[in-house]
C-alpha cells in the first residue's frame, strides 16, 4: 500500500459493522434512475435511514477530504448562485439529520435568538450558526483545520462521510454547490452551474433518462425522499479518483489503475446516493457516500459472483470504455470465475 497521503486506500478495520450494498445483484447493468424510498432496508438495519452514515472508516474519510481542502479547496469546493434561502434549507437540514441521526456523536444547541451550535465528538470541533444559518464560529480541540471553512456546507461536509450536491430549480436547473473530496473520476470545476443533462452527459447510455431531464429533476425536488446506487470496479481503495493529480503526484500513479491478470486486486466502488427535495425553496440534495468491497470477499459468495460476472458481461461497449474496462474485461471475468483461494 502507498505511504503517499494522496495515494492512500481504505482499510477497513476487521470485524467493523459497515452498511454493504450491492447494486449488481440483478446480474444486469443498466443505466436507469433505480429510485427506492429513502430507508428501504437492504439488510444494514438503522443505517439503511440515514442520511449520514458514519462508520469504523470514518477518521479515513476525514483525513482524504482535509487532503482534498488543503490541496486546494475550489478543486472540491465549489458554488454558482447558491442563495442564502436554498443553503440556509440545505443547513438546518443537515444540523437536524446529524444530531438526530447520531446523538452521541453530534450535539445541537439553539439559544433563543435562533444562534446554533453543532458540537461534533469525531473531529472535537463547535460550529456556531447564526439564526440566518451562516457559519460564524469554528472551534477545535485540535489543530485548526487549514484553510479556515469557508462556509456552512464547507464545514458541515467534513463532518461527515458523504460527498454533498445541492441541484437548484428556477426557469431551468442547475448545480448551485458541489463539495465532492471522494470524486469518480470528475472534477467539480466541470460540473458546477451545469443542468442535469449537460453534467451526465458523458454517462454512457444516459440518452433516455436526459430526455426526460426536466421531469426527473421536478420529481427529485417535489417528491421522495430517495435513495439509488451506482457502481464501478476499480483496482484500488482510493476515495479521490479526481481526474487532476495533486501537486508532486505523477500522472502515471494517479490515473486509475488497470486490472493486473499476474497480481490481481480488484474492488467495488458503489455510490449509495440519497436524494433529498425541498420544494419550498427549489432545490434537493445529493449526499453520496462511497463504500469498497473487495472481490476477493465477493468471490467467496457464489450467487453474488455470479451475478456480478454476469452483470459486467452485460455491458455494452460503450459503458465498458467508460469505466476502463474494456481491455480488462475478458481478464476480469475470468478471475472472478477462478475459486478463491
Amino acid at each position: 500500500m502507498d505511504t503517499c497521503p494522496a495515494l492512500r486506500e481504505v482499510v477497513v478495520p476487521q470485524n467493523a459493522r459497515i452498511a454493504r450494498y450491492f447494486p449488481p445483484g440483478s446480474g444486469l447493468y443498466e443505466v436507469k434512475p433505480g429510485l427506492y424510498p429513502f430507508g428501504a432496508s437492504f439488510g444494514n438495519g438503522a443505517a439503511d435511514q440515514h442520511v449520514f452514515q458514519i462508520d469504523a472508516t470514518f477518521e479515513q474519510y476525514r483525513e482524504a477530504k482535509c487532503l482534498a481542502r488543503s490541496e486546494r479547496l475550489s478543486k472540491y469546493y465549489q458554488v454558482s448562485d447558491f442563495t442564502p434561502v436554498v443553503a440556509g434549507e440545505i443547513t438546518g437540514f443537515i444540523l437536524r439529520r446529524l444530531s438526530q441521526e447520531h446523538p452521541d456523536l453530534f450535539q445541537l444547541k439553539e439559544r433563543a435568538d435562533g444562534v446554533r451550535a453543532l458540537r461534533c465528538a469525531l473531529t472535537e470541533e463547535v460550529l456556531t450558526f447564526g439564526a440566518d444559518l451562516v457559519l460564524t464560529g469554528a472551534e477545535s480541540r485540535c489543530a485548526p483545520v487549514v484553510p479556515p471553512y469557508a462556509s456552512a456546507l464547507d464545514a458541515l461536509a467534513s463532518q461527515a462521510q458523504e460527498d454533498l450536491a445541492v441541484v437548484s430549480i428556477g426557469g431551468e436547473d442547475w448545480v448551485s454547490a458541489l463539495h465532492v473530496c471522494c470524486p469518480s473520476h470528475w472534477a467539480a470545476e466541470d460540473k458546477i452551474g451545469e443542468d442535469f443533462a449537460t453534467v451526465h452527459a458523458p454517462v454512457a447510455g444516459i440518452e433516455r433518462i436526459n430526455r426526460a431531464a426536466r421531469q426527473m429533476v421536478n420529481a427529485l425536488a417535489h417528491r421522495g425522499p430517495f435513495v439509488r446506487f451506482a457502481w464501478t470496479l476499480e483496482a484500488d481503495t482510493r476515495l479521490n479518483h479526481h481526474p487532476e493529480p495533486p501537486p508532486g503526484v505523477p500522472m502515471e500513479r494517479w490515473r486509475r489503475q488497470s486490472f493486473n491478470r499476474s497480481a490481481p486486486r480488484l474492488f467495488l466502488r458503489v455510490e449509495r446516493q440519497t436524494l433529498w427535495g425541498f420544494p419550498n425553496v427549489g432545490a434537493f440534495l445529493f449526499a453520496i457516500r462511497t463504500y469498497l468491497t473487495d472481490c476477493e470477499e465477493i468471490k467467496k459468495r457464489p450467487e453474488e459472483c455470479g451475478q456480478l460476472r454476469s452483470a459486467i458481461a452485460s455491458m455494452t461497449p460503450e459503458s465498458l470504455a467508460y469505466k476502463g474496462l474494456t481491455r480488462h474485461r475478458d481478464d476480469i471475468l475470468k478471475w472472478l470465475g477462478e475459486p478463491s483461494p
